[in-house]
């Protein structure tokens, strides 16, 4: 960490602008190993890395390119029938993860091909599946920020899309935060004491990821929905002094509907993954506030390794 900084989180976010555009790189140089179009795709993770799984999962039906699955590592249907198998890991030693992986190196599914993506060389996944390395946005927090956004940047460019703009708007934020302090760029979020965060389509995982962030770094109290779904139950807990946070444009009448219970609703029309780096900054403030280091989350590790002997109510 630079002097500048007081936690590994904190760099590691500001690095994420130069992360998506080297992500480009990574795509082209690697796209023997990532899905074309009409293969029939499931793409596995545990915790961060499946709500990325379930962005891409949506932008690459969007795009046309076929059926798409995200599923959580311990809960997948892979007997469904894929033609790819495409596991997100940062660590490259979750459990779960590693044993998806050797089932299908065993045949279990029938021939499949599988492709990990992960920042750490020389882990059991890699010998495991056709390896896309990505050290160079490895995290020593255990709060995932940039590997997360990174790989999604990767599969992004990989669709087609040019993350340019998103790039350039991240890093609007995080200089905005550094000129003008945080508290002017989050706004009414900064002292809130529930944040419900909400999408549609591809923005749901990115709900789900931010409200996942505030939790793990600050222990905030946070909930995340499809933005349609807000109506049907989770408005009960918007007051003032919370928050309505949505991830892209917001559908007729729903800013009046949040309005109406007092909660302050917070939208952007910059790209989500940029808004996303918004909430990575709020991570930080909340953390402060409550005097905890957001490296170290209560209760988690960088990786989840079971033991061998892990029955269904041990995991």
């Amino acid at each position: 960490m630079s002097a500048s900084t007081t936690t590994y989180l904190e760099a590691e976010i500001a690095t994420q602008p130069g992360d998506w555009l080297r992500a480009a790189d990574t795509a082209r140089d690697h796209a023997h190993l990532l899905p074309t179009p009409g293969e029939r795709v499931a793409v596995i993770g545990c915790g961060t890395s499946l709500y990325m799984a379930q962005v891409y999962s949506v932008l690459r039906e969007a795009a046309g390119h076929g059926v798409t699955d995200a599923w959580p590592a311990s809960e997948h249907r892979l007997g469904r029938g894929y033609d790819r198998v495409l596991a997100i890991t940062r660590s490259g030693t979750t459990t779960e993860v590693a044993d998806v992986l050797r089932d299908l190196r065993g045949g279990a599914y029938g021939t499949v091909a599988a492709t990990v993506v992960t920042a750490t060389p020389g882990t059991p996944v890699v010998d495991l599946a056709d390896p896309i390395l990505m050290p160079e946005i490895d995290e020593q927090s255990v709060v995932q920020t940039r590997f997360a956004t990174g790989t999604l940047a990767l599969l992004r460019s990989h669709l087609g899309d040019d993350l340019g703009t998103a790039a350039k708007q991240a890093q609007k934020v995080l200089d905005d935060c550094a000129e003008h302090g945080d508290a002017a760029v989050l706004g009414p979020a900064v002292d809130a004491d529930q944040i419900t965060f909400v999408g549609r389509g591809w923005t749901n995982g990115l709900a789900e990821e931010a409200g996942l962030k505030l939790r793990e770094a600050a222990q905030l109290w946070t909930e995340s929905y499809p933005m349609m779904e807000y109506r049907h139950g989770p408005v009960s807990i918007s007051a003032p002094g919370r928050v309505v946070w949505a991830f892209g444009p917001p559908v007729d009448g729903f800013a009046a509907d949040v309005a109406a219970t007092g909660a302050h609703f917070e939208t952007s029309d910059i790209d989500p993954m940029a808004d996303l780096v918004r909430v990575q900054r709020l991570c930080l403030v909340k953390a402060r506030q409550v005097g905890l280091n957001p490296d170290e989350p209560r209760n988690l590790t960088r990786s989840i390794i079971l033991s061998p002997q892990a029955g269904p109510d041990q995991v």
